[in-house]
């Protein structure tokens, strides 16, 4: 099968696929890498590549592909502004951990964010999802908070504080390409 990839050449080191909310496939890949070797790595990834487009398909389907308006994106905003804070102060004191601002945004691909300063950043999005996935993204945020990375005390860190956290980043990960994709 043939698909339209964009590639996106970086100072990174390792080649990998990408596959967006709106079913764009992205390749990124060093700056000096050959095309060859980059056209290979896709033919080799071919199977992935259609695996998770069928897969985002499906879930589109599911979710009813029903794109919001800019109404419903608000009201999901508001939602979020009463919902989301709450959340974020409970989990803050379990973690014993301080924030700064909290933004909540429509984002095309992030569910939160943390800042260097502390400020968090979430997807109004979420409001989309169940409780116990906006619960997780919280968690992993704050978790910034004593790690700013994606390390193995990182990931500690957080399943001390939410040991359900892999699930519902499962579900997350299955589900919110087609919740994204009804924004764009």
């Amino acid at each position: 099968m043939v698909y339209n990839i964009e590639i996106i050449r970086s100072k990174r080191k390792t080649l990998g696929l990408e596959i967006k909310p709106d079913g764009r496939v992205i390749a990124r890949a060093p700056m000096r890498m050959k095309q060859s070797e980059i056209d290979k790595f896709i033919n080799e990834k071919s199977a992935w590549i259609e695996k998770h487009l069928q897969k985002l398909q499906a879930a589109q389907e599911q979710q009813g592909a029903e794109k919001l308006t800019d109404a419903d994106i608000q009201e999901l905003a508001d939602k979020a502004l009463k919902y989301i804070p709450p959340r974020v102060e409970y989990y803050a004191k379990i973690i014993s951990v301080d924030y700064g601002r909290i933004t909540i945004r429509n984002q095309k691909t992030k569910w939160g964010s943390c800042s260097a300063k502390g400020n968090l950043n979430f997807n109004c999005l979420l409001m989309l999802t169940p409780p116990e996935v906006i619960d997780s993204v919280v968690v992993h945020e704050l978790c910034h908070r004593k790690e700013m990375n994606h390390s193995k005390c990182f990931y500690d860190e957080v399943l001390k504080v939410y040991p359900e956290y892999k699930r519902w980043n499962k579900w997350l990960k299955d589900n919110g390409n087609a919740i994204m994709a009804r924004c764009f």
